[in-house]
Protein backbone atom coordinates (compact mmCIF):
# COMPACT_ATOMS: atom_id res chain seq x y z
CA UNK A 1 0.00 0.00 0.00
CA UNK A 2 1.35 3.72 -0.83
CA UNK A 3 -0.34 7.07 -0.24
CA UNK A 4 0.03 9.92 -2.61
CA UNK A 5 -1.02 13.53 -2.44
CA UNK A 6 -3.85 14.87 -4.76
CA UNK A 7 -4.97 18.87 -4.88
CA UNK A 8 -8.16 18.85 -3.07
CA UNK A 9 -11.07 19.93 -5.11
CA UNK A 10 -11.57 22.41 -2.17
CA UNK A 11 -11.85 26.16 -2.28
CA UNK A 12 -11.38 28.21 0.05
CA UNK A 13 -13.57 28.93 3.12
CA UNK A 14 -12.62 32.06 5.27
CA UNK A 15 -13.33 31.96 8.98
CA UNK A 16 -15.92 35.07 8.41
CA UNK A 17 -17.36 32.67 5.36
CA UNK A 18 -17.03 29.30 7.55
CA UNK A 19 -19.62 31.23 10.55
CA UNK A 20 -22.26 32.34 8.15
CA UNK A 21 -22.80 28.68 7.06
CA UNK A 22 -22.56 27.44 10.66
CA UNK A 23 -24.94 29.96 11.63
CA UNK A 24 -27.69 29.23 8.66
CA UNK A 25 -26.66 25.53 9.17
CA UNK A 26 -27.91 26.00 13.09
CA UNK A 27 -31.50 27.08 11.68
CA UNK A 28 -32.06 24.61 8.67
CA UNK A 29 -30.32 21.38 10.17
CA UNK A 30 -34.02 19.61 10.10
CA UNK A 31 -34.32 15.72 9.97
CA UNK A 32 -32.15 14.42 12.29
CA UNK A 33 -28.52 13.34 11.96
CA UNK A 34 -29.30 11.93 8.36
CA UNK A 35 -31.14 15.20 6.90
CA UNK A 36 -27.99 17.24 8.90
CA UNK A 37 -25.53 14.95 7.30
CA UNK A 38 -26.54 15.20 3.79
CA UNK A 39 -27.25 19.22 3.68
CA UNK A 40 -23.23 19.25 5.15
CA UNK A 41 -22.61 16.65 2.06
CA UNK A 42 -24.14 18.83 -0.40
CA UNK A 43 -23.21 22.43 1.00
CA UNK A 44 -19.38 21.84 2.38
CA UNK A 45 -18.43 19.10 -0.30
CA UNK A 46 -20.49 19.31 -3.63
CA UNK A 47 -21.59 23.42 -3.56
CA UNK A 48 -18.87 25.01 -1.74
CA UNK A 49 -16.15 22.31 -1.89
CA UNK A 50 -14.57 23.07 1.09
CA UNK A 51 -13.25 19.91 1.77
CA UNK A 52 -13.13 16.36 -0.74
CA UNK A 53 -15.46 14.10 -0.66
CA UNK A 54 -13.11 11.26 1.19
CA UNK A 55 -12.37 13.99 4.20
CA UNK A 56 -15.90 13.93 4.62
CA UNK A 57 -16.45 10.37 4.25
CA UNK A 58 -13.45 10.01 6.72
CA UNK A 59 -14.60 12.59 9.08
CA UNK A 60 -18.10 10.74 9.10
CA UNK A 61 -16.68 7.57 9.73
CA UNK A 62 -14.79 8.75 12.77
CA UNK A 63 -17.83 10.38 13.88
CA UNK A 64 -20.52 7.32 13.71
CA UNK A 65 -17.89 5.43 16.12
CA UNK A 66 -18.36 7.71 18.75
CA UNK A 67 -21.01 8.30 21.26
CA UNK A 68 -23.28 11.43 21.15
CA UNK A 69 -24.36 13.58 18.14
CA UNK A 70 -23.08 12.93 14.68
CA UNK A 71 -24.15 15.39 13.03
CA UNK A 72 -22.95 17.79 15.44
CA UNK A 73 -19.54 16.15 15.64
CA UNK A 74 -19.01 16.14 11.88
CA UNK A 75 -19.67 20.05 11.73
CA UNK A 76 -17.48 20.31 14.56
CA UNK A 77 -14.65 18.27 12.65
CA UNK A 78 -15.58 20.10 9.92
CA UNK A 79 -14.85 23.29 11.48
CA UNK A 80 -11.93 22.04 13.28
CA UNK A 81 -10.39 20.96 9.72
CA UNK A 82 -11.35 24.36 8.14
CA UNK A 83 -9.93 26.48 10.84
CA UNK A 84 -8.20 25.09 14.23
CA UNK A 85 -9.81 24.95 17.26
CA UNK A 86 -11.72 27.91 17.38
CA UNK A 87 -13.43 26.27 13.82
CA UNK A 88 -14.60 23.70 15.45
CA UNK A 89 -15.98 25.29 18.70
CA UNK A 90 -17.68 28.19 16.46
CA UNK A 91 -19.47 25.12 14.23
CA UNK A 92 -20.51 22.80 17.12
CA UNK A 93 -21.60 25.44 18.98
CA UNK A 94 -23.64 27.10 16.06
CA UNK A 95 -25.17 23.87 14.99
CA UNK A 96 -26.93 23.29 18.62
CA UNK A 97 -27.10 27.22 19.91
CA UNK A 98 -30.48 27.68 18.18
CA UNK A 99 -31.81 24.49 18.85
CA UNK A 100 -31.62 25.63 22.73
CA UNK A 101 -33.74 28.56 22.19
CA UNK A 102 -36.22 26.81 20.41
CA UNK A 103 -36.27 23.66 22.56
CA UNK A 104 -36.41 26.15 25.67
CA UNK A 105 -39.62 27.85 24.05
CA UNK A 106 -41.30 24.32 23.45
CA UNK A 107 -40.55 22.71 26.23
CA UNK A 108 -42.27 25.10 28.23
CA UNK A 109 -45.41 25.53 25.86
CA UNK A 110 -45.17 21.74 26.36
CA UNK A 111 -45.67 21.88 30.40
CA UNK A 112 -47.63 25.17 30.53
CA UNK A 113 -49.74 24.93 27.05
CA UNK A 114 -49.75 21.94 25.92
CA UNK A 115 -53.38 21.66 24.61
CA UNK A 116 -53.03 24.85 22.02
CA UNK A 117 -54.84 23.58 19.08
CA UNK A 118 -52.48 25.32 16.21
CA UNK A 119 -49.32 24.46 17.85
CA UNK A 120 -49.90 20.74 17.69
CA UNK A 121 -51.30 21.05 14.19
CA UNK A 122 -47.84 22.52 12.94
CA UNK A 123 -46.26 19.73 14.89
CA UNK A 124 -48.24 17.09 12.82
CA UNK A 125 -47.63 18.91 9.48
CA UNK A 126 -43.64 19.20 10.11
CA UNK A 127 -43.20 15.45 10.49
CA UNK A 128 -43.96 13.84 7.25
CA UNK A 129 -41.59 16.18 5.91
CA UNK A 130 -38.48 15.03 8.05
CA UNK A 131 -39.80 11.47 7.14
CA UNK A 132 -39.04 12.96 3.28
CA UNK A 133 -35.90 14.44 4.52
CA UNK A 134 -34.51 11.45 6.23
CA UNK A 135 -35.52 9.09 2.85
CA UNK A 136 -33.65 11.54 0.87
CA UNK A 137 -30.77 11.51 3.33
CA UNK A 138 -30.61 7.57 2.56
CA UNK A 139 -30.65 7.54 -0.65
CA UNK A 140 -28.18 10.48 -1.54
CA UNK A 141 -25.69 8.66 1.62
CA UNK A 142 -26.29 5.35 -0.14
CA UNK A 143 -25.35 6.65 -3.58
CA UNK A 144 -22.31 8.10 -2.52
CA UNK A 145 -21.49 4.45 -0.33
CA UNK A 146 -22.50 1.79 -1.39
CA UNK A 147 -20.20 1.52 -4.94
CA UNK A 148 -20.19 -2.29 -5.39
CA UNK A 149 -22.92 -5.02 -4.75
CA UNK A 150 -21.20 -6.61 -1.49
CA UNK A 151 -21.41 -3.45 0.02
CA UNK A 152 -24.94 -3.33 -0.64
CA UNK A 153 -24.82 -6.50 1.52
CA UNK A 154 -23.52 -4.54 4.52
CA UNK A 155 -26.07 -2.41 4.37
CA UNK A 156 -28.98 -4.94 4.27
CA UNK A 157 -27.40 -7.41 6.96
CA UNK A 158 -26.89 -3.76 9.34
CA UNK A 159 -30.48 -2.88 8.60
CA UNK A 160 -31.39 -6.27 9.55
CA UNK A 161 -29.31 -6.70 12.72
CA UNK A 162 -31.01 -3.73 13.95
CA UNK A 163 -34.14 -3.93 12.47
CA UNK A 164 -35.45 -7.43 13.12
CA UNK A 165 -32.73 -8.68 15.67
CA UNK A 166 -32.54 -4.97 17.34
CA UNK A 167 -28.65 -5.61 17.71
CA UNK A 168 -26.95 -2.68 19.42
CA UNK A 169 -25.04 -0.18 17.13
CA UNK A 170 -21.76 -0.25 18.89
CA UNK A 171 -22.05 -4.10 17.96
CA UNK A 172 -22.52 -3.66 14.24
CA UNK A 173 -20.16 -0.70 13.45
CA UNK A 174 -17.69 -3.42 15.25
CA UNK A 175 -18.76 -6.19 12.82
CA UNK A 176 -18.79 -4.00 9.66
CA UNK A 177 -15.39 -2.88 10.30
CA UNK A 178 -14.02 -5.96 11.10
CA UNK A 179 -15.82 -7.50 7.78
CA UNK A 180 -13.78 -4.37 5.67
CA UNK A 181 -10.57 -5.83 7.25
CA UNK A 182 -11.82 -9.29 5.96
CA UNK A 183 -12.46 -8.59 2.86
CA UNK A 184 -9.90 -6.04 1.97
CA UNK A 185 -7.26 -8.53 0.61
CA UNK A 186 -9.86 -10.89 -1.66
CA UNK A 187 -11.53 -7.75 -2.97
CA UNK A 188 -9.87 -4.72 -2.84
CA UNK A 189 -11.16 -3.33 -5.85
CA UNK A 190 -14.20 -3.04 -3.18
CA UNK A 191 -12.44 -1.34 -0.32
CA UNK A 192 -9.77 0.14 -1.77
CA UNK A 193 -10.27 4.18 -1.28
CA UNK A 194 -7.13 4.70 -4.48
CA UNK A 195 -5.79 3.02 -7.42
CA UNK A 196 -4.97 -0.67 -7.54
CA UNK A 197 -1.40 -1.81 -9.18
CA UNK A 198 -2.63 -3.86 -11.48
CA UNK A 199 0.96 -6.29 -11.22
CA UNK A 200 0.68 -6.24 -7.48
CA UNK A 201 -2.53 -5.48 -6.84
CA UNK A 202 -1.54 -3.26 -3.79
CA UNK A 203 -3.97 -0.68 -3.45
CA UNK A 204 -2.21 3.31 -3.86
CA UNK A 205 -4.34 5.66 -2.02
CA UNK A 206 -4.45 9.19 -3.21
CA UNK A 207 -4.83 11.66 0.07
CA UNK A 208 -6.40 14.94 -0.68
CA UNK A 209 -3.57 17.64 -0.09
CA UNK A 210 -4.76 19.58 3.41
CA UNK A 211 -2.75 23.20 2.08
CA UNK A 212 -4.67 25.76 3.93
CA UNK A 213 -6.42 23.79 6.20
CA UNK A 214 -5.49 22.66 10.11
CA UNK A 215 -2.75 20.36 9.83
CA UNK A 216 -2.48 19.43 13.90
CA UNK A 217 -0.58 16.95 14.75
CA UNK A 218 -1.54 13.93 17.07
CA UNK A 219 0.41 13.12 20.38
CA UNK A 220 -0.09 12.21 23.36
CA UNK A 221 0.84 14.90 25.02
CA UNK A 222 -2.09 16.87 22.64
CA UNK A 223 -4.67 14.52 23.89
CA UNK A 224 -3.63 15.07 27.34
CA UNK A 225 -3.61 19.03 26.79
CA UNK A 226 -7.48 18.64 25.56
CA UNK A 227 -8.64 16.49 28.11
CA UNK A 228 -7.57 18.67 30.96
CA UNK A 229 -9.04 21.93 29.63
CA UNK A 230 -12.58 19.61 28.78
CA UNK A 231 -12.29 18.06 32.51
CA UNK A 232 -11.66 21.87 33.84
CA UNK A 233 -14.95 22.91 31.91
CA UNK A 234 -16.52 20.24 33.49
CA UNK A 235 -15.13 20.74 36.81
CA UNK A 236 -16.06 24.15 37.58
CA UNK A 237 -19.75 24.70 36.89
CA UNK A 238 -20.69 21.04 38.42
CA UNK A 239 -18.41 22.07 41.66
CA UNK A 240 -20.47 25.34 41.32
CA UNK A 241 -23.49 23.99 41.37
CA UNK A 242 -22.72 20.85 43.77
CA UNK A 243 -21.79 23.79 46.40
CA UNK A 244 -24.95 25.94 45.91
CA UNK A 245 -27.69 23.08 45.90
CA UNK A 246 -26.08 19.96 47.40
CA UNK A 247 -25.71 16.69 45.56
CA UNK A 248 -29.01 14.95 46.52
CA UNK A 249 -30.22 18.35 44.31
CA UNK A 250 -32.09 17.81 40.92
CA UNK A 251 -29.82 19.96 39.49
CA UNK A 252 -26.46 18.17 40.76
CA UNK A 253 -28.12 14.64 39.86
CA UNK A 254 -29.22 16.07 36.57
CA UNK A 255 -25.80 17.23 35.71
CA UNK A 256 -24.04 14.04 36.79
CA UNK A 257 -26.52 11.67 35.54
CA UNK A 258 -26.45 13.10 31.42
CA UNK A 259 -22.62 13.30 31.45
CA UNK A 260 -22.84 9.62 31.81
CA UNK A 261 -25.28 9.53 29.47
CA UNK A 262 -22.95 11.41 27.14
CA UNK A 263 -20.54 8.97 26.70
CA UNK A 264 -22.66 5.77 26.33
CA UNK A 265 -24.75 7.36 23.67
CA UNK A 266 -24.01 4.92 20.67
CA UNK A 267 -26.26 4.90 17.99
CA UNK A 268 -28.00 7.97 18.41
CA UNK A 269 -30.92 9.68 20.06
CA UNK A 270 -33.30 6.50 19.38
CA UNK A 271 -30.36 4.00 21.06
CA UNK A 272 -30.28 5.88 24.14
CA UNK A 273 -33.89 6.97 24.78
CA UNK A 274 -34.58 3.95 26.49
CA UNK A 275 -31.74 4.27 29.01
CA UNK A 276 -32.93 7.74 29.37
CA UNK A 277 -36.44 7.26 29.87
CA UNK A 278 -36.17 4.64 32.16
CA UNK A 279 -33.67 6.92 34.60
CA UNK A 280 -35.81 9.84 34.22
CA UNK A 281 -39.11 8.10 34.87
CA UNK A 282 -37.74 6.31 37.80
CA UNK A 283 -36.51 9.27 39.78
CA UNK A 284 -39.63 11.09 39.28
CA UNK A 285 -38.49 13.66 36.91
CA UNK A 286 -40.90 12.86 33.80
CA UNK A 287 -43.34 10.27 32.81
CA UNK A 288 -43.09 8.26 29.48
CA UNK A 289 -45.50 10.11 28.10
CA UNK A 290 -43.77 13.65 28.70
CA UNK A 291 -40.44 11.58 27.29
CA UNK A 292 -42.65 10.75 23.83
CA UNK A 293 -43.71 14.02 23.59
CA UNK A 294 -39.91 15.72 24.02
CA UNK A 295 -38.64 13.10 21.31
CA UNK A 296 -41.69 14.42 19.22
CA UNK A 297 -40.18 18.10 19.66
CA UNK A 298 -36.49 17.23 19.08
CA UNK A 299 -37.61 15.75 15.65
CA UNK A 300 -39.55 18.55 14.67
CA UNK A 301 -36.90 21.49 15.23
CA UNK A 302 -33.80 22.08 14.19
CA UNK A 303 -30.63 20.85 15.52
CA UNK A 304 -29.45 17.31 17.34
CA UNK A 305 -31.84 14.72 18.08
CA UNK A 306 -30.17 14.30 21.19
CA UNK A 307 -31.86 17.67 22.26
CA UNK A 308 -33.97 15.37 23.85
CA UNK A 309 -32.28 15.27 26.53
CA UNK A 310 -32.55 19.33 27.34
CA UNK A 311 -36.14 18.47 26.91
CA UNK A 312 -36.06 15.98 29.90
CA UNK A 313 -33.50 18.31 31.96
CA UNK A 314 -36.03 21.24 32.01
CA UNK A 315 -38.88 18.94 32.89
CA UNK A 316 -37.25 17.32 35.10
CA UNK A 317 -35.59 20.31 37.39
CA UNK A 318 -39.46 21.90 36.53
CA UNK A 319 -40.98 19.04 38.57
CA UNK A 320 -39.00 19.04 41.25
CA UNK A 321 -37.63 22.75 41.66
CA UNK A 322 -36.22 22.20 44.82
CA UNK A 323 -37.40 25.90 45.98
CA UNK A 324 -36.19 27.37 43.43
CA UNK A 325 -38.99 29.09 40.91
CA UNK A 326 -40.16 26.10 38.19
CA UNK A 327 -39.80 28.46 35.53
CA UNK A 328 -36.28 29.12 36.95
CA UNK A 329 -34.99 25.52 37.59
CA UNK A 330 -36.45 24.03 34.31
CA UNK A 331 -33.99 26.99 32.84
CA UNK A 332 -31.04 26.10 34.10
CA UNK A 333 -31.60 22.07 34.22
CA UNK A 334 -32.12 22.70 30.49
CA UNK A 335 -29.01 24.68 30.29
CA UNK A 336 -27.00 22.62 32.64
CA UNK A 337 -27.98 19.33 30.70
CA UNK A 338 -27.37 20.83 27.17
CA UNK A 339 -23.97 21.79 28.14
CA UNK A 340 -22.84 18.45 30.15
CA UNK A 341 -24.14 16.34 27.17
CA UNK A 342 -21.68 18.11 24.23
CA UNK A 343 -18.70 19.54 26.06
CA UNK A 344 -17.56 15.70 25.45
CA UNK A 345 -18.86 15.78 21.63
CA UNK A 346 -15.81 18.70 21.52
CA UNK A 347 -13.18 16.22 23.61
CA UNK A 348 -13.53 13.62 21.35
CA UNK A 349 -13.26 15.57 18.06
CA UNK A 350 -10.34 17.53 19.37
CA UNK A 351 -8.64 14.98 20.92
CA UNK A 352 -9.47 12.37 17.71
CA UNK A 353 -9.51 14.04 14.84
CA UNK A 354 -5.63 14.42 14.29
CA UNK A 355 -5.27 10.72 14.58
CA UNK A 356 -7.81 9.89 12.02
CA UNK A 357 -6.00 12.59 9.53
CA UNK A 358 -2.65 11.18 10.27
CA UNK A 359 -4.08 7.74 9.41
CA UNK A 360 -5.57 8.93 6.22
CA UNK A 361 -3.55 6.99 3.69
CA UNK A 362 -3.72 3.32 5.72
CA UNK A 363 -5.50 1.26 3.53
CA UNK A 364 -6.49 -0.79 6.74
CA UNK A 365 -8.13 1.53 8.35
CA UNK A 366 -9.92 2.88 4.88
CA UNK A 367 -11.03 -1.19 4.66
CA UNK A 368 -12.43 -0.91 8.09
CA UNK A 369 -14.03 2.26 7.61
CA UNK A 370 -15.84 1.51 4.00
CA UNK A 371 -17.63 -1.11 6.01
CA UNK A 372 -18.68 0.82 8.66
CA UNK A 373 -19.76 3.61 5.65
CA UNK A 374 -22.09 0.77 3.80
CA UNK A 375 -23.18 -0.40 7.45
CA UNK A 376 -24.33 2.75 8.23
CA UNK A 377 -26.37 3.06 5.14
CA UNK A 378 -28.19 0.59 6.83
CA UNK A 379 -28.56 2.16 10.21
CA UNK A 380 -30.03 5.04 8.52
CA UNK A 381 -32.49 3.48 6.77
CA UNK A 382 -34.15 1.87 10.28
CA UNK A 383 -34.38 5.41 11.16
CA UNK A 384 -36.27 6.17 8.22
CA UNK A 385 -38.43 2.89 8.47
CA UNK A 386 -39.34 3.37 11.92
CA UNK A 387 -39.69 7.10 11.87
CA UNK A 388 -42.47 6.65 8.80
CA UNK A 389 -44.11 3.76 10.32
CA UNK A 390 -44.56 5.76 13.64
CA UNK A 391 -46.07 9.14 11.47
CA UNK A 392 -47.22 7.49 8.13
CA UNK A 393 -49.05 4.45 10.09
CA UNK A 394 -49.47 5.67 13.65
CA UNK A 395 -51.54 3.32 15.50
CA UNK A 396 -51.90 0.62 12.87
CA UNK A 397 -54.25 2.97 10.54
CA UNK A 398 -53.11 4.98 7.58
CA UNK A 399 -52.64 8.83 7.47
CA UNK A 400 -53.77 10.04 4.40
CA UNK A 401 -52.26 13.15 5.18
CA UNK A 402 -49.01 12.51 6.18
CA UNK A 403 -48.40 9.72 3.85
CA UNK A 404 -49.62 12.29 0.94
CA UNK A 405 -47.33 15.35 2.33
CA UNK A 406 -44.46 12.83 2.85
CA UNK A 407 -44.28 11.31 -1.14
CA UNK A 408 -44.78 15.00 -2.37
CA UNK A 409 -42.07 16.55 0.04
CA UNK A 410 -39.52 13.75 -1.35
CA UNK A 411 -40.57 14.27 -4.32
CA UNK A 412 -39.76 18.18 -4.26
CA UNK A 413 -35.99 16.93 -2.49
CA UNK A 414 -35.36 14.47 -5.21
CA UNK A 415 -36.46 16.15 -8.31
CA UNK A 416 -36.49 19.89 -7.74
CA UNK A 417 -33.89 20.19 -4.90
CA UNK A 418 -36.17 22.36 -3.00
CA UNK A 419 -34.87 23.79 -0.08
CA UNK A 420 -35.39 21.97 3.29
CA UNK A 421 -35.79 25.52 5.11
CA UNK A 422 -38.67 26.69 2.81
CA UNK A 423 -40.23 23.05 2.78
CA UNK A 424 -40.64 22.65 6.55
CA UNK A 425 -42.47 26.02 7.11
CA UNK A 426 -44.60 24.68 4.31
CA UNK A 427 -45.27 21.49 5.99
CA UNK A 428 -46.25 23.35 9.16
CA UNK A 429 -48.81 25.35 7.67
CA UNK A 430 -50.51 22.60 5.58
CA UNK A 431 -50.86 20.51 9.11
CA UNK A 432 -52.60 23.24 10.66
CA UNK A 433 -54.91 23.91 7.65
CA UNK A 434 -55.55 20.27 7.45
CA UNK A 435 -56.15 19.72 10.91
CA UNK A 436 -58.03 23.13 11.75
CA UNK A 437 -59.77 23.89 9.18
CA UNK A 438 -60.46 20.76 6.68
Amino acid sequence: MEAQTKTAPSGTATFKEALKFWTKLGFISFGGPAGQISIMHQEVVERRKWIGENQFLRALNFCMLLPGPEAQQLATYIGWRLHGTWGGIAAGSLFVIPSIFVMLLLSYLAVAHIDIPAVAAAFYGIQPVVVAVVVEAVLRIGKKALKHRLLYGFAALAFVAIFIFKVPFPYIVAAAAIGGLLMQRPMPEVFCKGQIDPQTRECRIEVESTAGQNNTRPSIGHVARVFAVCLALWAIPMGVIWMWRGGGDTLTQIGLFFTKAAFVTFGGAYAVLSYITDVAVSSGWLSTQQMLIGLGLAESTPGPLIMVTQYAGFLAAWNLPGGLAPLTAGVLGALLTTYVTFLPCFFFIFAGAPFIEAMAGNQRLQAALTGVTAAVVGVVLNLAVWFGHKVILPNGGLDIFAMVSAVVSLALLQKFHFPIHYLVPIGAAAGVIWKLFI
